[in-house]
């Protein structure tokens, strides 16, 4: 018998509302020093808002500030030192920013003052609203659940999956849904397993998707 849930998940999108902060870096050392100062927000936008504003292909930077350093700074070096960075890993913002002031911290240790960039190629912080959109499609079963999974806009796969893990927001997280109306504990605990570092988020929809193919087959045993 198919387990349907008493509570439909709600697939909902997202829309990002940018804000450009009148706070800027033109070389390193002053990344370094933005980077301990600005809003939390804004150390979420450029890492973790990173999967959304860069959604459409797969990168080797990760991060904003790691881009930044290969495009414009030509540090290739610190570049792939703040690539690695996986803000999946620490349990809060300001974890976060400490790590990457330190990896700053010790690239610059011992280095002399270089020079600075034209103001257009420099670092220009933001941070960013997310607004939520509901997309008018809910599921009770699993095989809605996969339904609705497969046809979403990408931005309900970052909502969903980066957003829920890493702020409070209205939205379920998929695998909390799972886990609370299916009773498919393993199932979400994979979901939760996904990193979606450095990847796109349609190769999470299809990692997702291929998680819940696997279930569905398990069921028709």
């Amino acid at each position: 018998m198919t387990s349907r849930a008493a509570r439909p998940f709600r697939f909902t999108g997202c829309v990002e509302l940018r804000q450009t902060l009148d706070i800027h870096a033109l070389d390193e050392r002053e990344l370094m020093h933005r980077i301990a100062e600005v809003p939390a927000d804004s150390i979420f936008f450029h890492t973790f808002g990173y999967f959304l504003h860069h959604r459409a292909f797969t990168t080797a930077y990760g991060n904003d500030f790691a881009r930044w350093a290969a495009i414009e700074i030509g540090d290739h070096a610190l570049a792939e030192r703040l690539a690695v960075v996986d803000p999946f890993a620490f349990s809060t913002l300001e974890a976060l920013r400490e790590h990457l002031v330190t990896i700053l911290q010790d690239q610059l240790r011992g280095r002399e003052a270089e020079g600075r960039l034209e103001f257009a190629r420099g670092f220009h912080f933001q941070q960013s609203h997310i607004v939520e959109v509901p997309l008018g499609l809910a599921a009770e079963t699993l095989a809605e659940f996969r339904a609705g999974l497969a046809t979403v806009d990408e931005s309900a796969i970052y909502l969903h999956t980066v957003e829920t893990r890493t702020r409070e927001r209205r939205a379920d997280a998929f695998a909390a849904w799972l886990r609370s109306e299916l009773a498919l504990g393993e199932l979400a605990e994979k979901f939760d397993r996904i990193d979606p570092y450095l990847t796109t988020l349609e190769r999470i929809r299809g990692r997702l998707l291929g998680l819940v193919d696997v279930a569905l087959e398990e069921a028709r045993r």
